[in-house]
């Protein structure tokens, strides 16, 4: 039985000890990228539930709302009601599409500059460099004994963590309420238990996952990057060291230029380690594509950077694809960026995300505002009355989806000589028509009575129909049966 070598290089058991990482600050092209998608990130999601839209007096006048309570919900001029669900299914089928179609392109991009478990533990590592230091302050500061100054770093460092986690989980509920109502609720005590628990639940997964996981979310918890390993092709850009350049490696300007000198081989690469050195997620990317590597570009910061000090051509680590780095190793010139983008792989991804999308803007642009549900009752099936006529019962449901009162006309179809009444009135009210008043975002339930003459078969197709009575127009119909007795020769 063979023993298993951790990372520390100690026989174990089957657990590795997550190594310290200690991610240095760095800047550049793709540091900068991420600054702007971090702030545009976490402005989206802590603003979003602030915004107004004015819907009428009918209905709220938050932007995006969640409206559990009556069932709703709330997207700026959009409004989705529970039995347009499908809504919800189609943008998680764009989203996926989505996310196919940026890995065919441009790799884990996702990942590394817009997943909410990036943009939090970048936010959260800002945070420990602000307090701790950078990379070589934060080691010591590990190594140091308890004291005072460690002490108050520490505090600082997890309440401001606390902080972070705090405001996310409650900028969360904010989707789910009126956020101006629910956040005095929150600070006088009055909001619903619910309410404090989701916080507390969120503060608590945001500091953990944000400060003490970090990169074991990506690497063990995360399904995706099993995902898109098998989604990669070799017209896919990735974060790439091209080690043909690179090799073989030597330590430190000076040693290389001493092995030119001699006749030796010599490559860019002086393994000064700082692209392992930012890598929030700890690999080495020297070591070729692995799924550690997020593709934050952060190693193609670092590595031009040093490419720079030593006067030597940038892109050493660089986005490139399969198809580049075999026409480069062979001298040739690379492929350009939009032959990767452009191709017919992208093409079908891009073609099926839109066209679920333009789906939905039909449908949406398409649907009706009113919406009427017949349902017959099934006992008694039929009532004889002493005219010798018969009655049949129905449960109706009109649904208005405008955030305002509406008054439809209820009729039948189909049904000679038949007449309805509701359970308001008396049978004395029957006419072949029948008002009925709507309010605004609601759905009118009414017991509804038909009655026909004796004399038809004994089961009898007929349509309700509904038309509004407004200038705003709109109309519908279901169908329906009407029982007789049957006819006995």
């Amino acid at each position: 039985m063979s023993s298993h070598v951790n990372r520390t290089g100690k026989a174990g058991g089957l657990y590795a000890r997550r190594p310290d990482i200690f991610p240095r600050a760095v800047d550049g092209f793709y540091r900068r990228l991420k600054w702007a998608i971090m702030a545009v990130t976490l402005a989206i999601y802590y603003v979003t539930p602030w915004l107004r839209w004015e819907r009428g007096v009918y209905a709220p006048d938050q932007a995006v709302l969640v409206d559990l309570a009556n069932r709703r919900f709330y997207f700026f001029a959009i409004e989705i009601w529970p039995h347009e669900f499908y809504y919800v299914a189609g943008l998680l089928v764009m989203a996926g599409i989505g996310l196919f179609l940026l890995t065919a392109t441009v790799g884990r991009a996702w990942c590394g500059y817009a997943c909410p478990q990036t943009v939090w533990t970048d936010l959260f590592l800002h945070i420990e460099r602000l307090i701790d230091g950078d990379r070589n302050a934060q080691i010591k500061l590990r190594k140091a004994p308890l004291g005072p100054s460690k002490i108050v770093k520490r505090t600082a460092k997890h309440s401001a963590w606390l902080l972070v986690g705090t405001l996310t989980g409650g900028a969360w509920i904010f989707y789910f309420a009126d956020a101006p109502t629910l956040l005095r609720e929150l600070f006088s005590g009055r909001a619903a238990t619910v309410a404090y628990s989701t916080i507390a639940i969120l503060t608590a997964t945001t500091y953990i996952f944000g400060g003490w996981m970090r990169e074991q979310v990506c690497i063990y918890m995360c399904p995706w990057p099993r995902i898109q390993g098998a989604m990669l092709d070799e017209r896919s850009l990735i974060v790439t060291y091209k080690e043909w350049r690179g090799e073989p490696r030597t330590r430190g300007l000076k040693r290389a230029v001493d092995r030119v000198e001699v006749g030796d081989e010599a490559g860019d690469c002086i393994d000064c380690n700082a692209c392992v050195a930012v890598c929030p997620t700890g690999i080495d990317i020297r070591n070729g594509p692995q799924i550690g590597c997020i593709t934050c570009a952060l190693c193609i910061d670092a590595c031009d950077d040093v490419m720079a000090r030593i006067a030597r051509p940038r892109g050493l680590i660089d986005y490139a694809t399969f198809e580049d780095c075999d026409v480069e190793r062979k001298g040739g010139a690379p492929v350009p960026v939009r032959r990767t983008i452009l191709r017919s792989r992208t093409f079908l991804y891009f073609g099926l995300w839109a066209a679920v999308g333009l789906g939905m803007i039909v449908s949406l642009g398409a649907r009706t505002r009113l919406d009427l549900s017949v349902a017959q009752e099934r006992n008694p099936l039929f009532v004889q009355l002493s005219d010798g006529s018969v009655r049949n019962a129905y449960t109706i449901k009109v649904r208005n989806m405008e955030t305002r009162p509406r008054t439809v006309r209820i009729s039948i179809e189909g049904l000679s000589g038949g007449a309805i009444w509701d359970s308001l009135s008396d049978e004395g009210s029957a006419r072949p028509s029948l008002t009925v008043q709507v309010g605004p975002d609601q759905v009118a339930r009414r017991r509804i009575y038909v009655r026909a003459s004796r004399s038809g078969p004994a089961a009898q197709d007929f349509t309700f129909g509904l038309t509004a009575l407004d200038d705003q127009g709109g109309a519908d119909r279901d169908a329906a049966r009407f029982d007789r007795p049957e006819t006995v020769e």
